[in-house]
This record gives structure tokens, C-alpha cells and sequence, in this order.
């Protein structure tokens, strides 16, 4: 099972967005984790809910909650997602 970690920044972004839109962003993690294996990863890149992004240095990934974006990364040895981003659409790629 894997569990989740915030950055900091992650966390303060987390913050700026409005109480409702939290809960749902918080229960939708919540609810990935639980279903986490590779082949519902797979499932979700081949319906576009996540992507891998090019050009980084490390692997980082994108998931889509509704208009929110979520970048997250893997650690595998730890069974562990760090959520990296938690931003709108709009300001997802700048």
C-alpha cells in the first residue's frame, strides 16, 4: 500500500484552494492510493487521467482531478507518492 507525502510547497498551495475543492483533492488521493497497483496506473494513462512529463530531470507525473492538476512522483522502495504540485490547469506548466 502506499501512502502519501506533501512537500512543503505542495502543502501551502494545498492551502490556497478553496475548503471544498480540498476535500475533494484530499479524498481523490486518498482513493488513488488505495487502488494503486501498476496496472491501474496503466488504465489511467491510456484514458489521459495521468501522464508521465517529458522533459524533467526526475520522473514526474501528472494526474488530473477535475480542473486541478496534481504532479507527483514514486518512490518505490518506500511505497510512497510525494506530492510535488497541486495547481490549477491554468498554471499547471509555467
Amino acid at each position: 500500500m502506499f501512502t502519501l507525502e506533501f512537500s512543503i510547497s505542495s502543502k501551502k498551495e494545498l492551502k490556497k484552494v478553496d475548503k471544498h475543492s480540498q476535500s475533494f483533492i484530499l479524498d481523490s488521493l486518498e482513493d488513488f492510493i488505495e487502488s494503486f497497483s501498476v496496472e491501474y496506473e496503466i488504465a489511467l494513462m491510456h484514458t489521459g487521467k495521468i501522464k508521465k512529463l517529458k522533459g524533467q530531470k526526475e520522473v514526474l507525473y501528472r494526474l488530473k482531478l477535475r480542473s486541478y492538476r496534481v504532479i507527483y512522483k514514486k518512490h518505490e522502495d518506500r511505497l510512497v507518492i510525494l506530492i510535488v504540485h497541486v495547481t490549477t490547469r491554468e498554471s499547471a506548466y509555467k
